[in-house]
């Protein structure tokens, strides 16, 4: 299809939307699914390749394991390529996170201290997987709940090694910073200024939850973009010029059109950076 070049704004593409989705023309616009979902076949796999002969398309997993102990699983990553060489995704993703350790899964995305140790074999565990997809891939900065101990690294200052040393891009979830930085007490736009732009291969829009009881931010994508993330997204992309930009929404689907004009507020952001430049 077309190349990340021609990436605008993007959303999580939902069953419930298949028909709209295939018929909208809107300027830039692009879809990503989780693999996982599809990497199967049937009917999810062909409704998946018909999308992709009309619109650009990512690939954003859940379930490589990057910072587990071991290796990704093989079997897991040949299904992956095999579902990369149907689509042809423009874009290949994946979490800063583990899920499976000494043979245990886990059905969530979980944090790590990020020591040297953690740093040389993520770096494995990357290059391992670029070279079994046969291209790069872009991986994304989570989101955090609690004050996780024994930290060598700062989180940008590992990410921009991990880019380094493997040749893998960065995903910015800017949502994934709002949510962090008010649970953990850090300033957010220090956060995405010294995020580094050359390694930004896509960024990421989604709302969130309240947890009263634990005064914590909830990285739920069951709510349209909050204000504050959005004057987030403002500001980095003035910084940084245009980006690939997805608004995920993996709860309370609302109907297509209210997805759309979320879309469409990120594809006005771009294009009116693109002008000024």
């Amino acid at each position: 299809m077309n190349g990340q070049a021609a990436l605008g704004a993007g959303v999580g593409l939902k069953a419930e939307h298949y028909a709209q989705a295939l018929a909208c023309g809107a300027e830039g616009l692009w879809f990503e699914v989780h693999p996982e979902n599809y990497m199967v076949g049937g009917p999810r796999l062909a409704w998946l390749l018909r999308i992709a002969e009309h619109h650009p398309l990512s690939l954003h997993g859940v379930a490589l394991s990057l910072a587990a102990d071991a290796e990704p699983d093989r079997l897991h990553l040949q299904r992956l390529r095999a579902l990369v060489d149907q689509a042809g995704p423009v874009l290949v993703s994946e979490h800063l996170a583990w899920s499976t350790w000494r043979g245990a899964y886990h059905p969530d995305l979980l944090p790590f201290p990020r020591t040297g140790e953690a740093l040389r074999r993520i770096s494995r565990n990357i290059q391992i997987s670029q070279e079994a997809l046969g291209r790069p891939i872009a991986i994304e900065n989570p989101s955090h709940y609690l004050q996780l101990q024994g930290h060598d690294w700062d989180e940008i200052d590992f990410l921009e090694a991990l880019a380094r040393r493997t040749g893998c891009g960065l995903l910015l979830d800017i949502n994934n910073v709002h949510v962090s930085a008010h649970n953990l007490g850090f300033d957010a736009i220090d956060y995405l200024e010294r995020f580094p732009a050359w390694a930004i291969s896509e960024v990421h829009l989604a709302g969130y939850s309240h947890d009263d009881q634990a005064c914590l931010l909830i990285d739920s994508h069951d709510a349209p973009v909050a204000e504050p993330v959005w004057a987030l997204y403002r500001r980095l992309i003035a910084r940084v010029g245009p980006r690939p930009t997805l608004v995920e929404r993996d709860g309370h689907v609302p109907p297509w059109a209210q997805l759309l004009n979320e879309r469409d507020r990120a594809q006005a952001t771009l294009n009116a950076v693109e002008v000024l430049r």
